[in-house]
């Protein structure tokens, strides 16, 4: 019975050290530099298809040669635990940062980005996104 108490003793104590060290870090460092965030989810026609999510990572990949966009992450669902809080429906996702709402407008009409949505639409059946600025 002691042994069991001092290991909840011991989980909880390393919980709460890292939630403090975790509510102590700082923002991320494109977070500080690149306030605006652009986040955006698709969701293929072909769900099952490795080729079309391959094709639309590409795609997405392109959009980094927009000038006003400061740093781009292109991501896929990740296996992680399966909770009710997470949604894995997607198929790929882009993270973006910009550095002011100016550059975020412009990469909406950039040229690069008109031809990544003509050349990649017919690949996805949904896309929502998500616009934040850094607090």
């Amino acid at each position: 019975m002691q042994r069991s108490n001092r290991r909840k003793f011991l989980g909880t104590a390393a919980a709460l050290c890292a939630g403090t060290a975790a509510a102590a870090m700082p923002l991320p460092a494109a977070a500080k530099k690149y306030p605006v965030v652009h986040h955006v989810f698709f969701w293929l026609k072909n769900p099952g298809s490795k080729e079309d999510r391959d094709k639309l990572v590409a795609g997405v990949k392109t959009l980094a040669k927009i000038k006003t966009v400061r740093e781009l992450h292109v991501g896929v669902v990740a296996s992680t635990e399966k909770r009710e809080v997470v949604d894995n429906s997607w198929a790929v996702s882009e993270l973006m940062f910009f550095s002011d709402l100016e550059g975020q407008a412009a990469y909406q009409t950039d040229p690069i980005h008109l031809e990544f949505i003509k050349n990649c639409e017919h690949l996805w059946e949904k896309v929502i996104v998500y616009d934040a600025v850094a607090v």
